[in-house]
């Protein structure tokens, strides 16, 4: 089963409903106990880094998102829940992430005729030779340069750049999806609003779950 972490920031219902839509078996579940025994995960998030931080904290659910990560369950983060994978974020000074992929994350530079927050359809450019040097199966059958959602105003600087399987354009060039060369994969785009291609997406993860 996939355990949908709820802490209190995310489009839970939808990326429910996009599982449910899939055939995937899913549990919304704020219960660290369910988190740490479910055989994956997936964290979704919308709003502010140190707030879910806290939450995350509050709701004891850190030390089980990370043990998993670190037993190689299949893990998708989305959007917010991408940019906790890494140390630290400008957004929230001092306050620490997730720590588990090496990195920053920074604030989208403010750029002639671009708003932020950057909102609405982009499009992702794969990257050449991006997952550690092996084909990746999250990225089956999504065309390069395919339109996905974003709702965003900062984003993740990776130490290690074989990490970026794809980047996408917004006043500078971004990871729009990251992976530890293992289970763990994260977008900053919301699979869930994005239509055919988030879909295809969600599949190919569901699909890497009903293999482990």
């Amino acid at each position: 089963m996939i355990a949908i972490v709820d802490y209190g920031m995310g489009n839970l219902a939808s990326v429910a409903k996009a599982v449910a839509f899939l055939g995937g078996s899913a549990r919304v579940t704020s219960d660290p106990k369910v988190v740490a025994r479910s055989g994956a995960l997936i964290l979704p998030g919308v709003g502010a880094f140190g707030e879910a931080m806290e939450e995350l904290k509050v709701r004891r659910l850190r030390d089980p998102i990370v043990g998993s990560i670190r037993e190689g369950k299949p893990f998708l983060g989305l959007c917010l829940g991408l940019q906790l994978l890494f140390e630290a974020s400008e957004e929230s000074p001092g306050v620490k992430g997730l720590g588990v992929l090496p990195g920053r994350v920074r604030r989208l530079p403010r750029s002639k005729g671009l708003k932020v927050p950057h909102m609405g359809w982009n499009q992702i450019k794969k990257v050449r030779g991006s997952g550690f040097g092996v084909r990746d199966s999250l990225l089956d059958g999504l065309p390069d340069g395919a339109f996905v959602y974003f709702v965003h105003s900062y984003y993740a600087d990776p130490k290690e750049k074989q990490m970026i399987l794809a980047t996408t354009e917004y006043g500078c060039r971004f990871p729009s999806i990251v992976s530890n060369g293992d289970r763990l994969w994260a977008t900053q785009f919301h699979p869930e609003k994005s239509q055919r291609w988030g879909l295809t997406l969600l599949r190919n993860f569901l699909r890497v779950v009903e293999s482990c």
